[in-house]
C-alpha cells in the first residue's frame, strides 16, 4: 500500500459495450438500439465496488446511455458520486466544427440533468479527443460554463494523443476558470507512458500502475485513472467481426478486472473529479496551443 497522503482522481467512462472506439467500425450507431444493453447492470456492481471500498467517483456518462438508463443516473448521485458530461454518443471532438460541438455538449448536457436532478459541470471528450487539431473545444467548454475537462492524454497512442500537452492540470483559456485536468502518464527513461487505466491496467501487471500512480504521487501530484463498466463485464457478446487487434484489446482479462481494481482502490485514496480540479487549481500551468 502507498504511504502517500495525496488524493488521486477516479473516474468512470459510462459507455456500452457496443459504443467502444474498438468496435466504431465494426457496429454502426444506427444498430445500437438493437443491441443488448448491459451498462444499467454493471454500473450497478461498480456502485457496489466503490461502496465496499469507501470511494467516490465521478461518472463521465454518455447522453445516449442516461436516455436509456434514467434510475441509474439518480442512483449515481444518490449514493454520493458526481455525474458528468462524455458527450453524446461517442463521436470525436475533432470530427465536430465548434457549432457542432457546441451543439453536442448542450444536448448531452440537458439529459443527464433531467436525468439526475444535479448541475453538469465536468467534462469528458470520447477518446480523449482533445488535441492539437482542436484546441478550440476548450473555448467552446469555457463558453458553457463547464468548471473542468478530463479530456487530454499527452502521449502518442495510435487512437487520441497530445504529446505536447502538460502533463499535469493546466489552464487552457486566458481569463477563464476552466482547468483541463489530463489522464495520468509516467516517465521511463525521459518517454511519456500512458498509465491512466483503461486497457492498460486490465491488461498490463498490476505493479506497472502501482509503480506509475507512486511516480506521479512523489511528485506531489494526483493521478487521474478511468475506466469502463464493461470492462468488468466478462458475459458481454463477443463481436467476432471486429478486427483480431481490437478483439484483443476490448477482451482481455475481463474476468480479472473487478478484483485488480479492488486491490487499486485499496492501495490508493482516491476521490470525485470535481473535488479534484477544486484542489489542482492553484497549481494549474497557463498553457494554450
Amino acid at each position: 500500500m502507498s504511504d502517500s497522503k495525496i488524493v488521486n482522481g477516479l473516474s468512470v467512462d459510462v459507455e456500452d459495450w457496443f459504443q467502444v472506439g474498438a468496435f466504431e467500425t465494426t457496429i454502426a450507431r444506427h444498430d445500437w438500439d438493437g443491441l443488448e444493453l448491459r451498462v444499467g447492470d454493471n454500473v450497478a456492481r461498480i456502485l457496489d465496488l466503490f461502496d465496499r471500498s469507501g470511494v467516490k467517483a465521478t461518472f463521465f456518462t454518455l447522453g445516449w446511455v442516461a436516455e436509456r438508463n434514467k434510475a441509474a443516473m439518480r442512483v449515481i448521485v444518490e449514493r454520493g458520486h458526481e455525474l458528468a458530461s462524455h458527450g453524446y454518443d461517442h463521436t470525436r471532438v475533432f470530427t465536430f466544427s465548434p457549432a457542432e460541438f457546441a451543439e453536442d455538449l448542450a444536448k448531452a448536457r440537458a439529459i443527464l440533468e433531467d436525468a439526475s436532478g444535479q448541475a453538469i459541470t465536468g467534462y469528458r471528450a470520447p477518446s480523449f479527443s482533445i488535441d492539437a487539431r482542436n484546441p478550440w473545444a476548450h473555448e467552446v467548454l469555457a463558453e458553457h460554463g463547464y468548471a473542468y475537462s478530463s479530456s487530454v492524454a499527452p502521449v502518442v497512442h495510435d487512437h487520441y494523443g497530445w504529446r505536447e500537452a502538460p502533463r499535469f492540470a493546466f489552464n487552457p483559456v486566458v481569463d477563464s476558470e476552466l482547468v483541463e485536468i489530463p489522464v495520468t502518464t509516467a516517465i521511463l527513461r525521459g518517454k511519456r507512458l500512458a498509465a491512466g487505466g483503461g486497457g492498460f491496467f486490465r491488461v498490463l501487471p498490476y505493479g506497472f500502475s502501482r509503480w506509475a500512480i507512486n511516480q506521479v504521487n512523489r511528485e506531489g501530484r494526483p493521478a487521474v485513472f478511468y475506466f469502463h463498466p464493461w470492462e468488468i463485464d466478462p458475459d458481454q457478446p463477443r463481436v467476432a467481426a471486429a478486427p483480431l487487434r481490437s478483439r484483443l484489446r476490448h477482451y482481455t482479462n475481463l474476468a480479472k478486472m473487478a478484483d485488480k481494481l479492488s486491490v487499486l482502490l485499496g492501495d490508493f485514496a482516491w476521490d470525485r473529479m470535481d473535488a479534484l480540479a477544486e484542489r489542482e487549481k492553484p497549481f494549474s500551468l497557463e498553457w494554450a496551443a
